[in-house]
């Protein structure tokens, strides 16, 4: 019982089985951080030939800095024609304005998972043949040596995720110029993670570090922020700068208490059967559980210009609903950030930063095996509380304006660093005591629980009434 009772535990919460420790030598350098905006500090070293791969790079020293935002170094690609390249005029250095790290404010708590991420190479170090096995499943292989980017392409990705990640890595090498260490990495753009930590339980049995844009309680991917972050040109969404203006300006439209008071949700019910199954929840002659679904179209959509797919014009109900895809989704930043309470069904996967948001503080938990009954109270039970439900929503959509800042071809232009960054980056959490992450977890598991204990009797009292 004590068994089920942990795994239930893991797979909500998304801790992954440990790891034996192995204290052998590395045959290459540990990986010391992961990288996400403000903090890409991300440091896997091997030895490869750099002869084969394709090149960014950046050129110049930055001597004197009064104001790096004063500076500006759009690209001229003006005599692209004539040389199908662009000058390389952008500085290799910077002197920032605020150098002092006791000065800069400390990283985002969800920062602190990027320790877990890493700890099954925290004894071991990372090889050049663990590596190398991520290769089977990767998209892109990309090597930062002596300020240039590198990159070695293995197979196409779904529309332009490979292009848009390797687009942030080099605005980010644009944003501080002469900092990110040498380092190589494995990149798998497809959804669903495939480095199982069953397979890797022994010692010695290195297990390749792949990137990804989400992972689970099961599985070794390392989370990355997705390509939507730059942009994402199919589905006309722009950089995630643009975009957090943009719903900022969207949620000033209508306060919260004149929002329609349901559950709103817009999207894809083809693409799994539990998005399928929540279309079941919409309202009916029948039936009305509190919610207002609608099919979204992409291909019509791209012929009426995206009119209705403007995230910052979704903020109009009270409510929103996040349910995962194939995988998790790219909507679920743009949900948390209307200043409406999310009413999170309970999620199979996560991305680098939704293990740092906690129920009943930043989103709603509801769940996923009886989705109808449990949205019909999460809507009852926030509109018959309301100052706790708006400071739900007020509380997630702060989460994601304030931690997840961008700091850290139009899509690509619009999201183009023009000069490097006046301060050095955010300081790096420490990595949580056992005791602590236990704690952290516990409470997460208890607030759950708090909420399905209210709604199993809201509706032993709904049928004791009939």
């Amino acid at each position: 019982m004590k068994g089920n009772s942990e795994e239930k535990l893991m797979k909500t919460y998304w801790m992954r089985s440990a790891f034996q420790k192995n204290k052998a030598s590395s045959k290459s350098t540990l990986i010391a951080s992961l990288f996400f905006c403000l903090l890409p500090l991300l440091f896997l070293a091997a030895w490869i030939d750099l002869a084969k791969y394709a090149c960014f790079s950046s050129q110049k020293a930055l001597q004197n800095n009064p104001s790096n935002s004063d500076l500006q170094f759009p690209l001229n690609c003006s005599i692209w024609n004539q040389t199908n390249t662009c000058p390389e005029y952008y500085p290799t250095s910077y002197k920032p304005s605020n150098p002092n790290p006791l000065l800069n404010p400390k990283c985002p708590e969800f920062f602190r998972w990027i320790h877990e991420d890493l700890r099954p190479w925290r004894e071991t170090g990372i090889t050049t043949e663990m590596v190398e096995k991520a290769r089977k499943t990767a998209h892109f292989r990309l090597v930062i040596l002596d300020g240039k980017i590198y990159v070695e392409k293995f197979r196409q990705s779904i529309q332009t995720r490979a292009l848009f990640t390797m687009w942030g890595i080099l605005q980010l090498m644009r944003w501080y110029p002469g900092k990110l260490p040498d380092l190589e990495l494995m990149f798998d753009c497809d959804d669903r993670p495939v480095i199982q930590a069953k397979h890797f339980r022994r010692p010695d049995s290195g297990p390749p570090p792949l990137f990804r844009y989400c992972s689970d309680w099961k599985s070794l991917d390392i989370v990355f922020p997705d390509w939507s972050f730059w942009g994402w040109a199919e589905t006309n969404i722009k950089p995630w700068r643009i975009v957090l203006k943009d719903m900022r300006e969207g949620n000033k439209k209508t306060k919260w208490e004149d929002r329609v008071p349901y559950a709103y949700w817009r999207g894809n019910p083809n693409v799994c059967p539990w998005r399928a199954d929540l279309m079941k929840c919409n309202v009916t002659d029948k039936n009305d559980w509190n919610t207002r679904l609608y099919v979204q179209d992409w291909g019509k959509e791209a012929k009426i210009g995206y009119k209705q797919s403007n995230v910052a014009d979704q903020c109009t109900h009270r409510y929103k609903i996040y349910i995962e895809g194939w995988a998790w989704s790219v909507s679920e930043k743009y949900i948390l950030a209307c200043d409406s309470p999310t009413l999170l069904m309970t999620p199979r996967w996560h991305d680098f930063f939704i293990r740092g948001m906690i129920p009943q503080q930043h989103y709603w938990p509801v769940r996923d095996n009886d989705k109808c009954k449990s949205l019909k109270f999460a809507v009852d039970y926030g509109n018959n509380h309301t100052q706790k439900a708006k400071a739900i929503g007020e509380a997630g959509s702060s989460f994601i304006h304030d931690d997840l800042k961008m700091e850290n071809k139009e899509f690509m232009e619009l999201s183009l660093e023009k000069s490097p960054s006046n301060s050095i980056p955010c300081t790096m959490p420490p990595p949580y005591e056992p005791q602590e992450l236990k704690s952290f977890i516990d409470a997460k598991v208890k607030s759950t629980k708090e909420v399905e204990a209210w709604e199993n009797e809201y509706w032993e009292k709904q049928i004791k009434n009939k």
